[in-house]
């Protein structure tokens, strides 16, 4: 019982977190400017050699938008095959 009980709790879990993630996408979904502007801080990066992607900038963007490093690294890795693909 005990286990069947966990099991159903982290299914609980990964809704709620599927769902965080999906009003986070649709964010950007419903403003391009944002994903446009996040393109430019990307090849930014890149002109310094630095990557978006980088665990440095993926942390950079979860605190600036107070996001888990998971969601940080989900939203960079939509923004960036969606918007600017010759970004790394």
């Amino acid at each position: 019982m005990r286990n069947v009980l966990i099991g159903l709790a982290l299914m609980g879990l990964q809704t709620t977190t599927v769902s965080a993630g999906s009003d986070l996408l649709n964010e950007v979904k419903r403003n391009p400017q944002q994903a446009k502007s996040m393109c430019r801080d990307f090849k930014e990066l890149n002109a310094n050699g630095k990557s978006a992607h980088s665990k440095k900038s993926i942390r950079t963007i979860a605190k600036s938008r107070k996001l888990s490093n998971e969601d940080a690294e989900v939203l960079v890795t939509y923004v960036v095959g969606m918007h600017c693909p010759n970004v790394r």
